[in-house]
């Protein structure tokens, strides 16, 4: 039996320590096969035995560790996600404000009474009613993780974080009612700050998560909302798209968007598909061709009728496997997360050992037990524990390394992109808006009689009022070199095929090859160039003036000109580039050539193209993808790296983990050395800080470290995590710049200018 799979959008996931801990206390959950989380999209795909667990328990095991299941309707989504954004500011401001008096209190006792130790009750008052009000108020949350976690065996940051916040206000309590001179506001304090400082966090999590996209949204809005339906009396009536059936019949006018899947059953036109194959020249539909919601129909009328509908539907389909991409997108654990997996238990287990050390030790050289000893060597082991430089670590990178890509043109919107980045192996990249710039243009010009300017002359007359993508190539390279043409006498397009003209008083066609030989035009003499200019992978339009073949033009999608550069970039980082694409092999291969790609992937069908990311990763390759449409939106999301061309679809765009302010591909090798160069600091961060609460854990052991030096130790450990991250870029005068400016490296030319989003 085939096991259930329900996928779930949850809020409250802050770290990849949150989406191990939905994967441990699954994996403890009986009936439960399977399960993947995404942190960055906040998903998590659950496969289960129905008949050992229903959907309720698989839902309460979620909702028991303290994360929320948002409703599956996605505009109800995002309005949830909004109101965790401000329930996150509230709690915020309340923490931060009891953070801010507490500092307060200690500043007074420190520098104007001079004493760590507070003799005002009413301090001390103070201090554990800001502790309570901030544990129990703002952090409430924390406990209630923290709890669930604890009860399925699972050590993870909201235990070691209470652990600390619990072990301050005992701390404080012994003051008040135990020991005298206990420096009990400062232990208060230690409980304020670190649940702060995890609140903070968290939001900050927040805030980058709940920017991430309506891209699904986006999509499904591609689609009109009504259309033209023609009934069983032939008359015609408007209805919303989402009431049609299969088996409806529908009408298209020029320029309109198709509404649904479909087959042609009556017209002639061109229709603009990009929007699934990516490919830029229209493809010529007719009685019995199949058409996709959400394409351009161009030039003519079309009768369709309706294949597919719903969840059949091309668009819903995709939106399904962005989704079910998100969930199964191989999981990317941080470089600090794999440390504090030994890291937490490590530091309860060392803090507990050195309360009771100094309990049960003092007695075997004649002292009694020194709980105050021990409270101070447990507090100063959990504070000194707590990873706070550790996670700033990776962000600190992320703000130094995405104000660098900022000033290239590079938006980072992950951590992903600088932890993974320098592992990547493959780039797989789309052809058409990636590699080309997606619009037809003349690559190439043949004359077989008379002057080439004398036969561009006559093409472009005879294509003067055609409305095709590709007669508009043809009349922008001849305005380029000051080609002067008169407009016909007589003009009819034959769709799909070409145009038939009168251009001073000569007989003109201009279309394909096969079509003139249709029409009896002798192409024979011309079989070789034409042959040659199709090996190129272009498209071939034959001139004919007055019965003779006078000229052949080759159409293509022009390569962009810095792709060539970049992919021998890649291969010198020793990276492989591997080009994608769903147009035919010859196309492919003579496009790859031209720009140095070895691997190529072509006749790829647009819901194949995750699939192919997923096999390189299955492999063991580390893969980014680059691309720029709708159909790049699943495998963008698959790959361990999408990168999206910015001048793109903003499906692909809101799918990927970096985006390119403009269409050069050049961008994609900036990325990669800047994620390269923030990974080498992230790693020198967490060495830092590593150091440091190492050192100072063990310090803490002896009970000779006051919770006071405990935190200013952990300030210098932040201190020193910032100086390193910024210290190059202050020196260098580096700033986070939103505006940038694109160069040419070689000759100093200004390529682009622009300015990102905030």
């Amino acid at each position: 039996m085939e096991p259930t799979q329900k996928q779930f959008n949850v809020g409250g996931m802050s770290c990849s320590f949150c989406a191990e801990s939905i994967e441990k206390a699954y994996a403890r959950t009986d009936g439960v096969e399977d399960v993947d989380v995404s942190l960055a999209h906040e998903e998590v795909l659950v496969q289960y035995d129905a008949d050992r667990i229903g959907e309720v328990e698989v839902k309460d095991t979620l909702r028991d560790l303290g994360y929320t299941i948002r409703d599956q309707e996605k505009e109800k989504r995002y309005e949830l996600q909004q109101a965790e954004l401000a329930d996150g500011k509230r709690r915020l401001v309340f923490a931060g404000s009891a953070s801010i008096v507490v500092a307060a209190l200690m500043g007074w006792m420190i520098f104007v009474m001079g004493r760590f130790e507070s003799d005002s009750l009413a301090m001390d008052l103070v201090a554990l009613a800001l502790a309570l009000g901030t544990m129990f108020g703002p952090g409430r949350y924390i406990k209630e993780k923290a709890y669930q976690s604890l009860r399925r065996g699972i050590l993870n940051q909201h235990v070691l974080l209470e652990a600390g916040a619990f072990a301050g206000l005992l701390g404080g309590f012994l003051g008040l009612s135990v020991f005298p001179g206990f420096p009990t506001v400062h232990f208060f304090a230690v409980s304020v700050f670190i649940t702060t400082y995890h609140i903070l966090s968290e939001y900050t999590s927040l805030i980058v998560r709940t920017r991430a996209s309506q891209a699904v949204q986006s999509l499904l809005n591609l689609q009109p909302d009504t259309t033209r339906r023609i009934t069983d009396d032939g008359d015609v009536e408007e209805v919303s798209v989402d009431v049609l059936e299969v088996g409806d019949r529908v009408r298209i006018k020029p320029g309109e968007n198709i509404p649904v899947d479909g087959e042609v059953v009556d017209g002639m036109s061109t229709v603009d598909e990009s929007v699934a194959t990516g490919e830029s020249i229209p493809e010529e539909k007719s009685a019995g061709d199949a058409v996709i919601g959400g394409s351009v129909n161009e030039t003519g009328t079309l009768l369709v009728e309706v294949t597919a509908t719903g969840e059949d539907a091309f668009l819903n389909q995709v939106a399904h496997e962005i989704e079910e991409a998100r969930a199964m997108k191989p999981g990317i654990i941080q470089l600090a997360d794999r440390v504090l997996r030994y890291f937490v238990p490590t530091v309860l287990t060392i803090a507990a050992l050195a309360f009771l050390f100094w309990l049960v030790a003092p007695p075997a050289w004649g002292a009694g037990p020194n709980v105050q000893r021990g409270a101070f060597a447990a507090l100063a082991a959990l504070i000194l524990g707590y990873p706070c430089a550790l996670g700033m670590a990776t962000p600190l990178a992320l703000i130094r390394g995405g104000g660098k890509a900022a000033n290239h043109g590079i938006l980072m919107r992950s951590g992903d992109a600088f932890q993974i980045f320098p592992d990547v192996d493959r780039i797989v990249l789309d052809k058409t808006g990636t590699i080309t710039v997606s619009e037809p243009a003349v690559s190439e010009v043949v004359g077989l009689e008379g002057t080439e300017s004398e036969m561009l002359a006559t093409a472009a007359g005879a294509e003067a009022f055609s409305e095709h993508p590709l007669a508009d190539a043809i009349l922008e390279y001849a305005d380029e070199r000051g080609v002067e043409y008169t407009d016909p006498e007589a003009f009819n397009s034959v769709t799909g095929k070409g145009i038939q003209a009168t251009v001073d008083g000569e007989d003109v066609l201009v279309g394909k090859t096969g079509w003139l030989a249709d029409e009896d035009i002798d192409c024979s003499h011309a079989a070789d160039e034409i042959e040659r200019l199709q090996q190129r992978g272009l498209t071939v339009s034959g001139v004919v003036r007055d019965g003779d073949l006078v000229g052949l033009i080759g159409i293509g999608d022009e390569i962009k000109t810095d792709a060539a550069a970049t992919v021998q970039r890649m291969h010198d980082a020793g990276i492989t580039p591997v080009m994608i694409t769903g147009d035919n092999e010859r196309t492919a291969k003579a496009v790859a050539k031209e720009v140095g790609i070895n691997h190529v992937m072509a006749d790829v069908l647009p819901d194949k193209k995750r699939e192919e990311i997923g096999r390189l990763q299955d492999e063991g390759h580390h893969v980014a993808m680059v691309g720029d449409g709708i159909n790049d939106a699943p495998a963008l999301t698959q790959a361990d790296i999408g990168i999206a061309i910015g001048a793109g679809t903003d499906i692909a765009i809101e799918s990927a983990d970096i985006v390119l302010m403009g269409d050069r591909l050049g961008g994609v090798m900036d990325a990669y050395e800047i994620g390269r160069e923030s990974y080498r600091k992230t790693r020198q961060n967490l060495g830092a800080a590593f150091a440091f609460n190492g050192i100072g854990v063990a310090a803490a052991t002896t009970g000779l470290v006051h919770p006071v030096f405990a935190m200013l130790a952990m300030v210098l450990s932040v201190s020193a995590v910032l100086a390193n991250s910024f210290a190059g870029q202050l020196r260098s005068g580096e700033g986070v710049n939103t505006d940038f400016t694109i160069k040419n490296d070689d000759t100093g030319e200004v390529v682009e200018e622009g300015a990102t989003a905030d």
